[in-house]
């Protein structure tokens, strides 16, 4: 009895050993497994372009990847860091205050100075409301500075994780069977089924919901850039997060177009005008096709897994949370419904 207890005191204290030696590398190797899953199919067809060479098609992907991460995304991230540390400095300075329309609407035909009008009645209500409840959003400032502060470290961490994704693309056959073998010693009449429902699910948001959203996020960036907004980064980051919880981009759009019409000559109006309705249309037509396979994920699971994501991991964890709630909640799905046919057969066999 004595050995017993010594030994699993032993290997109780090893497991909880090595949580401690890896907790601070798990957000890095999470999002590193969801890329080299969604990564996995362009991944084999690039390698046989490339006669058989799997290294030398990590090695493209990876660098296309960094490319990104370092060039645009960098850019419009220290641009929405920038814009979320001043809007929680106006916050805690108890200042914060709804811009008005420039002046040049009152000359529209037709909608001009109604329009006007409206949003000058509007902005006054809000700031008189701004001005009540601007006092208890105080403590928000705080939370949006250390989410902000945590951006520095949020990208280090990117670049980790698609530097340990691209050494995980060559061994995926390897690594699916170590993962086969794993929950075959869980679920052993499941194993299969739940592995391929999990990896289904992984490239169904990591390319549906995550993978649009921050195409549109950066290509809206891009339009706000060239249409000279103040905060375009920060304006970007807000399309990320509404794409993501499937709201869509309008909200953001709008307001940016009527700017941009009161502030630019009409070609370029018009030029910006159409790229940002293209941009605000894009998920309606990109994630009928990489959505289309089976998905039923609510957009409750998927917003409360970009919340709790966030305030569990910072920044990373804004496109952690919603891939691995989306798949616990289809593998409980399919687990309940495994259990329920089960159940059903052995009913009727009695």
């Amino acid at each position: 009895m004595i050995r017993l207890v010594i030994r699993l005191g032993l290997l109780v204290l090893l497991i909880v050993w090595t949580f401690v030696l890896i907790r601070p590398f798990g957000t890095i190797l999470a999002w590193a497994i969801v890329l080299a899953v969604a990564f996995n199919p362009v991944f084999v067809r690039l390698a046989k372009m490339l006669g058989g060479r799997p290294k030398l098609a990590a090695v493209f992907i990876t660098a296309i990847n960094l490319a990104i991460l370092i060039g645009p995304a960098a850019w419009l991230g220290i641009g929405a860091v920038e814009g979320i540390k001043d809007f929680a400095g106006q916050l805690s300075a108890g200042e914060f205050k709804v811009p008005s329309l420039p002046e040049a609407i009152k000359r529209w035909p037709l909608v001009g100075s109604q329009l006007y009008e409206f949003w000058d009645q509007a902005s006054s209500n809000i700031r008189s409301v701004l001005r009540q409840v601007t006092p208890y959003l105080k403590p928000l400032a705080g939370t949006l500075l250390g989410f902000a502060g945590d951006a520095g470290i949020g990208a280090i961490k990117f670049l980790l994780s698609v530097a340990v994704a691209g050494l995980m693309l060559p061994y995926g056959q390897l690594l699916v069977a170590a993962g086969r073998r794993f929950l075959s010693r869980i679920v052993p009449e499941q194993s299969e089924h739940f592995l391929d429902l999990a990896g289904a699910t992984i490239r169904a948001v990591a390319q549906g919901v995550i993978g649009i959203a921050v195409i549109q996020a950066l290509l809206a960036g891009i339009g706000f850039k060239l249409g000279g907004i103040p905060v375009a980064g920060l304006l970007a980051f807000i399309v990320l997060l509404l794409s993501i919880v499937q709201v869509g981009a309008a909200i953001v759009m709008l307001p940016v177009i009527v700017w941009i019409w009161t502030d630019k000559d009409v070609t370029t109006a018009v030029l910006l005008t159409l790229f940002l309705i293209v941009v605000g249309l894009l998920d309606n037509v990109l994630k009928p096709l990489l959505m289309g396979r089976g998905l039923t994920t609510p957009t409750l699971v998927i917003l409360v897994g970009v919340i709790g994501g966030t305030f569990a991991h910072g920044i990373i964890g804004l496109f952690i949370g919603p891939i691995v709630l989306s798949v616990a909640w289809e593998l409980t799905v399919a687990w309940i419904a495994t259990e329920r046919s089960g159940a059903a057969r052995n009913a009727s066999d009695r």
